[in-house]
């Protein structure tokens, strides 16, 4: 009978089974059903680009870091999961996996690994299941024999910090902070658990965002810098797909083909399969022996997945919304976004771009109208916007009501804007939905008390904050308390607005001024006016060692029409929380067509022109 002891000894010592990524993979890996759009047995010939990626990750393989900038729907992530497979059976040692947030990490153990372990033998054998007892498997950690799985998120440091690890997995690292807990970039902290370890592999993926902010970018321009090259269906000449070379005609996206830039023939999609099958990866940039980069696009999507035409449908749909264009570019294209548009948005070319419409009136297309009230010192600064289809909006008014806000003359001129009903190219009237007032001035409380006697009128008081990646429009906060310090029932609601974020939103769509989602200027609005408007750019400063862009004023110049296009856009986000989203702009239109509107308060003219600056008005 054979002796157990001598067995276990005699199996450590024989040397592991030399299997790459992507040979355990198409041998023990299977897809769940709830987890991919493809499940059963993984097949690497599925999508041929992985393989080098995966397999410079095994044991055998030199590179130490390997980074993977690619598209969405290019199976980047299934490539991770593959890798920690591997791991856990074949290559066991501790290992940390990276979520931009704790709550992510918890969604990809739930979704991802129980689904991946449960579904594939060899690793459902090595770990016991969540639910026994004394079970190494919780939603945070995962023990297998001769190892561990730690799940962390970047938004915490302790987690970033807890071990040393051999393996270690950053997923999607452009969405990390900058900083974590003021203890400094997450991806340095994580890397940090590996440097004990001399053969340990470090895997970054994400998709980009913008140029010069993207960690990912970063990695992969000090990486190798790898593309794919496929072969040309008609030529042979092997190159990497460009979306300049993706052509269709009249914007019909099932046209859409690729011209080869060699021989100039177009070719379906139907190629595709065979083209990846004979591709290859081919280094860019000098290898220093240490990190392997590899940029893939979304052109590369197999067939049945993300197809040209999706692509080009995509594209159209985005290409006028600011927004929208720099997710195609960051997720599709895999590209960052060179956030260059407030350079290009100017006072002579927007003059250039006015309509021939009344000021006052609201064109055709209007169904909605909100306004932004900036606060200064001796005057209230006002503009109206008109609201359409997709956010389309035309600058009905702005007018200068001068006066001191500490005084009541002032915000009785701006009780005649707030009732003055403003007449529509269909020969209906409209009145103001939203108006929404800044606080942040030396008459906050002057301001308060304006706002608490007309909420039923759609007044909403607002603060602008600069912190960065804020939401366009916050939850909102009572500020109105008793001698008690107990929250008034119906007092005042502050909204803090991310001033930096709409004012992205706002040039993005300003550079692309055309479909849905445009900014329209009547022949009222004139060269000050614009001035003011286009008077913020956008600079590029270095805190701590990270580059932070930020939105300045440039010298002497003034930007209250600026603030009020941003406190206009902001009341349109608040009046849009009670609809619908899907039919907001339908139910609009017929509410005006059918006259359903509410009682008119005053059919008096807004207030006249009160400084030069807005004589045209």
């Amino acid at each position: 009978m054979a002796n157990p002891w001598t067995e276990g000894f005699l199996e450590g010592l024989r040397p592991e089974e030399a299997l790459t990524v992507s040979e355990w993979a198409d041998r023990y890996r299977k897809l769940s059903s709830k987890a991919s759009a493809e499940p059963g047995p993984w097949r690497t010939s599925r999508t041929p680009y992985l393989q080098e990626p995966m397999d410079c990750l095994s044991t055998r393989s030199t590179v130490q870091r390997v980074v993977m900038q690619f598209a969405a729907q290019t199976g980047k992530t299934e490539a991770g999961s593959n890798w920690l497979g591997y791991v856990i059976d074949h290559a066991p040692g501790p290992m940390l996996c990276v979520q931009p947030t704790i709550e992510m990490a918890k969604r990809l153990s739930k979704q991802r690994l129980e689904s991946m372990i449960s579904e594939t033998p060899c690793l459902a054998d090595k770990i016991a299941p969540a639910r026994s007892r004394d079970s190494g498997n919780t939603m945070f950690s995962k023990e297998f024999s001769g190892g561990i799985m730690l799940l962390a998120g970047a938004n915490s440091a302790t987690g970033l910090r807890s071990a040393p690890c051999r393996y270690l997995f950053c997923d999607e690292i452009d969405a990390f902070p900058s900083d974590v807990d003021g203890e400094g970039d997450p991806v340095a902290l994580a890397e940090r658990r590996t440097t004990t370890f001399a053969r340990r592999k470090i895997l970054l993926t994400s998709t980009p965002t913008v140029k010069d902010f993207s960690r990912i970018e970063a990695e992969y321009l000090r990486s190798d810098q790898r593309r794919f090259y496929v072969p040309c269906p008609s030529c042979g000449v092997m190159d990497w797909l460009k979306w300049p070379q993706l052509k269709w005609e009249d914007r019909r996206p099932e046209t859409a083909r690729y011209e080869c830039e060699h021989c100039g023939e177009r070719f379906e999609e139907l190629h595709k399969p065979r083209m990846l099958g004979a591709g290859e990866w081919r280094a860019t940039a000098p290898f220093d022996g240490k990190t392997a980069g590899f940029h893939l696009s979304g052109l590369y999507s197999p067939l049945g997945w993300c197809g040209w035409d999706q692509l080009v449908e995509d594209f159209l749909r985005a290409k006028a919304d600011a927004p929208a264009l720099k997710a195609f570019v960051n997720t599709r294209l895999a590209e960052t976004w060179a956030e260059d548009y407030a350079a290009a948005v100017n006072a002579d070319g927007l003059m250039a771009k006015r309509l021939a419409y009344e000021p006052g009136t609201c064109p055709e297309g209007v169904v909605l109208l909100t306004a932004g009230v900036d606060v200064q010192d001796n005057r209230l600064a006002v503009s109206v916007w008109g609201w359409g289809e997709g956010e389309t909006g035309w600058l009905v008014w702005h007018q200068e009501l001068m006066g001191d806000p500490t005084q009541v003359e002032v915000w009785g001129q701006l009780d005649q804007v707030l009732a003055t009903a403003w007449p529509t190219a269909g020969g209906h009237e409209l009145k103001i939905a939203q108006m929404a007032i800044d606080t942040g001035g030396h008459c906050t409380h002057e301001v308060y008390r304006y706002v608490r006697e007309r909420l039923a009128q759609g007044v909403v008081a607002i603060k602008g904050s600069n912190r960065r990646n804020s939401p366009a429009v916050g939850k909102g906060s009572k500020v109105d308390v008793n001698w008690r310090g107990k929250t008034i029932k119906k007092g005042v609601t502050l909204y803090l607005l991310g001033t930096d974020t709409i004012k992205t939103t706002l040039f993005g769509r300003l550079r692309h001024n055309d479909g849905g989602g445009s900014l329209n200027f009547g022949m009222a609005a004139d060269e000050d006016y614009f001035k003011q408007l286009t008077s913020e750019k956008q600079a590029l400063r270095y805190h701590r060692g990270f580059p932070i862009r930020e939105w300045v004023k440039k010298a002497g110049d003034r930007n209250e029409a600026l603030d009020c296009a941003v406190y206009g856009y902001a009341a349109l986000l608040l009046f849009s929380r009670r609809l619908n989203p899907g039919t907001m702009w339908e139910q609009l239109r017929k509410q005006l067509e059918e006259g359903k509107k509410a009682p008119l308060r005053s059919r008096k003219k807004p207030p006249a022109a009160a400084s030069s600056f807005v004589s045209n008005w």
